[in-house]
């Protein structure tokens, strides 16, 4: 039987042949309460205003204002919700 290394160093192999290539993200553990703590304390130094300018920045940019019916209105989110002001 191959080693678990070599197994991987094979697969590594076949995903480059295939133009892939292994991605590793390490993220805040949403888990823990410090973590939450922490996320929650920077949202509340938000300013909303600014917040809804770039909302609205990536919604008129983003590629679902293709659709006709949402150009032109900037209230509609790519989502289906409406932004509030």
């Amino acid at each position: 039987m191959v080693e678990p290394a070599e197994r991987m160093k094979m697969m590594r192999a076949r995903r480059r042949r295939l133009g892939l290539r292994e991605l590793r993200l390490v993220v805040p553990d949403a888990r823990s309460e410090a973590v939450r703590n922490r996320i929650a304390a920077q949202v509340a130094k938000l300013d909303p205003a600014s917040e809804r300018d770039a909302l609205l920045w990536i919604e008129a940019v983003s590629e679902f204002d293709a659709d006709a019916e949402r150009r032109g209105n900037p209230q509609h989110s790519a989502a289906g919700n409406n932004v509030r002001e």
